[in-house]
């Protein structure tokens, strides 16, 4: 679509101007809001806030830079705008990402390095007045983008297991949904630089999957939970290479019968959100020692909280039949430490390869 054509389009200038106000909006929502409106219970992380408003407001400051290229259309401003672009959303997009990531603080300035390739292009595309070399540049986008997407899907697994080593429930927690914002990232600048002459309805699908971002950006930052305790940390820093052996023996015996004391028998594990550092704390050791012993077992903290609620169930419910009373699988989920039915379906069909539904009918025979 040439630039006459767009200025000539009411109803694409109304998209544009809505668009670019949606992430105005949105940017100075979350900066401005203290509380979630999504997600009210959740105390969402405020470095993740602050990336996601960076990122909000970079994107209506591109639409208000390719609003005056539109208008002066020429060769050198196109290269100006894209380089902008590239300044301003690469930086926000990992910073964005990385910060939904809280077992530590990943650095952004590597993803301003790899820039540095992108700029001498562009460079050399003013320079020269080369415009074959927007295809180098666009295949140098892509690959960025596949790098980072790559580097995530790593990064998210090593969460997810740092998650299941360190906390109970892990509802509000999982950042899974961060591939699906990447891959519409990477839907949007792949389909962006790839192309030279947008056609109409590349330039309306371009609006659109900008407001389905706007709209899944909002929900993760207000749906995920601020982790601020410090259980990344060794409490007691790195133990010597020789002290290492005996003091896994002893760990075995000192932390077993802690936890039968402390957490099993008096039903700590019935607590919401119980982090392996409130455990630790609870039962008179430290983060690491009880970190040790679940390893030692082939167990995570997740999986040994999940199965003595599970087994919390079985109990109640037995003893519900055995006085006769009705009582439905929702109650005593609740009763059993689990904040929601849904997470405790999943850990119960992990834990006895059976359905709620299905076991209840089992034993009900």
């Amino acid at each position: 679509m040439e630039a006459q054509e767009i200025l000539q389009d009411i109803v694409f200038i109304l998209l544009y101007g809505g668009v670019m106000g949606l992430n105005v909006v949105a940017a100075l929502y979350l900066l401005r809001r203290r509380g979630n409106a999504i997600a009210p219970e959740v105390k969402s992380p405020v470095r993740l806030r602050l990336w996601a408003a960076a990122f909000l407001m970079a994107c209506a400051l591109s639409h208000v830079f390719w609003v005056i290229y539109t208008t002066h259309p020429s060769q050198p401003l196109y290269v100006i705008v894209c380089g902008l672009d590239l300044l301003m959303l690469f930086p926000t997009i990992a910073g964005l990402l990385l910060s939904m990531l809280q077992d530590r603080r990943r650095p952004v300035w590597p993803m301003l390095v790899a820039l540095i390739p992108a700029f001498v292009i562009l460079a050399l595309c003013i320079i020269r007045g080369d415009e074959n070399l927007f295809l180098p540049l666009s295949l140098y986008v892509i690959a960025l983008y596949a790098s980072m997407m790559l580097y995530m899907y790593f990064a998210v697994r090593h969460y997810g297991r740092w998650l299941r080593d360190n906390y109970a429930d892990l509802e509000h927690k999982e950042v899974w949904q961060s591939f699906v914002i990447l891959a519409g990232f990477l839907l949007f600048f792949v389909m962006y630089s790839s192309t030279t002459e947008s056609s109409t309805l590349l330039v309306y699908l371009l609006q659109i999957d900008c407001i389905i971002i706007v709209a899944l950006l909002l929900w993760r930052v207000e749906t995920l939970q601020t982790l601020s305790e410090s259980t990344t940390a060794e409490v007691e820093g790195p133990v010597a290479d020789a002290q290492r052996t005996s003091v896994q023996q002893a760990i075995s015996v000192d932390i077993a019968p802690l936890l039968k004391k402390h957490c099993e028998n008096k039903h700590l594990y019935l607590q919401h959100d119980l982090s392996l550092s409130q455990l630790a704390q609870a039962i008179g050791t430290n983060h690491y020692y009880l970190s040790q012993y679940f390893s030692q077992q082939g167990l995570t903290y997740n999986t040994y909280i999940n199965g003595l609620r599970i087994r919390h169930f079985f109990r109640q419910y037995q003893k519900a039949v055995a006085d006769g009373r009705t009582i439905t699988a929702q109650q005593l989920s609740s009763e059993s430490g689990y904040r929601s039915y849904s997470t405790f379906s999943a850990a119960f069909k992990q834990y006895t390869g059976k359905t709620v539904a299905a076991w209840m009918r089992d034993t009900g025979e």
